[in-house]
């Protein structure tokens, strides 16, 4: 008898689109072979716990404050190879602790939903003398130059236009599987709108419009509310605002004063059946939420993507035609409401979410993972 795979999954950050993906591949594996065995774990945390606080205050702060700052720094080729024996350097420093968690969990394969770990496993396996499998999923449709190892033996990506930058980076192309970003399978499934409608007491004749800014909650969204409030087209409005508890505070503070329905929820267990009644979305082009927009196709219209992974996934949508952005929330009312006017460029968007999109991603990944 066969004896079960034993994957180790790595990510970075527990409220991240790098670690919804790693659910999603876990929960897939278990569908399909329950006795699989799964080790998931935040392997920043696990190795540099304090340097991840660090990391993690910095970048969020450059975002808000600077984000020319982080468009300077995200993949270019200078600071790529200015970094290149600090790289080099932790990987070294932290061989240790991953020498320990490979050792005692000892499994078949590793699957890295960051580029991070990715590297870290990378360096380890060259260190070694390691043949344990490698697998990298990008939840990004553009891959930086931080994925690139010869020690991966598996990629998986969103788009071919991916593939072709890995495959002109030196990654052979039956090493590179298009698949898609991972995605939870609830997306994959068709729920009864009206009784949605019913539950988040929304009018099934009424557009609404979803906003959501990551699971941070990032974004002009208090300013996208209320000039969408502002509009004349009679629409309804739903809002999540994941971990910001002082925008959720301050939106349904002032309620009352909206003349459209509008809905504050912070952080939302049900963005699938959101986003199934959903006429649009308003977001930032985070891998993930992308992705599970795509699944559903939602139009999408984005509004201040973040330098680098952000601005990539959006030049990608916009040259796909499942997305529109706008400049700052003034022409995002503008252009929601030509939008909602007539259905012809919406069901466009539709077309076009539908082409592109991967609601299977995550199965398709699971059945390559346990095949290796």
């Amino acid at each position: 008898m066969q004896k079960p795979k034993r994957v180790l999954l790595l990510y970075i950050s527990v409220l991240s689109g790098h670690h919804r993906a790693a659910m999603a591949i876990e929960k897939a594996l278990l569908s399909l072979d329950p006795e699989t065995q799964i080790f998931s774990i935040n392997s920043f945390h696990y190795t540099n716990p304090i340097l991840e606080r660090v990391i993690n205050r910095t970048y969020n702060g450059i975002i808000k404050r600077t984000p020319e700052v982080w468009e300077y720094l995200y993949d270019n080729p200078k600071i790529v190879k200015n970094t290149q024996a600090l790289k080099v350097m932790m990987h070294r420093y932290n061989s240790t602790k991953m020498k320990t968690l490979i050792t005692d969990f000892n499994p078949d394969i590793v699957v890295c939903t960051q580029a991070f770990p990715c590297g870290l496993v990378a360096d380890y396996k060259v260190t070694f003398g390691s043949n344990l499998s490698l697998v990298g999923i990008l939840t990004d449709f553009y891959p930086h130059s931080y994925w690139v190892y010869e020690a991966v033996d598996k990629y998986v990506v969103a788009s071919h236009d991916a593939k072709d930058r890995l495959l002109a980076n030196g990654i052979m192309e039956n090493n590179v599987h298009v698949f898609g970003i991972p995605i939870d399978s609830r997306f994959n499934i068709t729920h009864d709108k009206l009784a949605i409608y019913e539950k988040m007491t929304l009018d099934s004749n009424k557009k609404t419009v979803l906003i959501m800014g990551g699971s941070g909650g990032l974004g002009p969204i208090k300013k996208v509310v209320f000039a969408l409030d502002r509009i004349s087209l009679d629409i309804q409005i739903v809002v999540v605002t994941g971990t910001n508890d002082k925008l959720v505070r301050y939106l349904k503070n002032r309620i009352h004063r909206f003349s459209k329905k509008v809905i504050v929820t912070g952080y939302a267990d049900n963005i699938d059946e959101l986003m199934e009644i959903s006429d649009i979305i308003i977001t930032k082009p985070g891998g993930l939420t992308v992705s599970e927009a795509l699944a559903k196709s939602v139009p999408i219209l984005i509004i201040n993507p973040i330098p680098g992974q952000e601005l990539k996934n959006t030049e990608f949508l916009l040259k796909e035609g499942a997305a529109i952005k706008a400049v700052n929330e003034a022409e995002a009312a503008i252009l929601v409401e030509s939008l909602c006017s007539t259905t012809v460029k919406l069901d466009t968007m539709k077309q076009a979410s539908t082409r592109i999109g991967n609601s299977d991603s995550a199965m398709n990944i699971a059945k390559m993972l346990l095949e290796l």
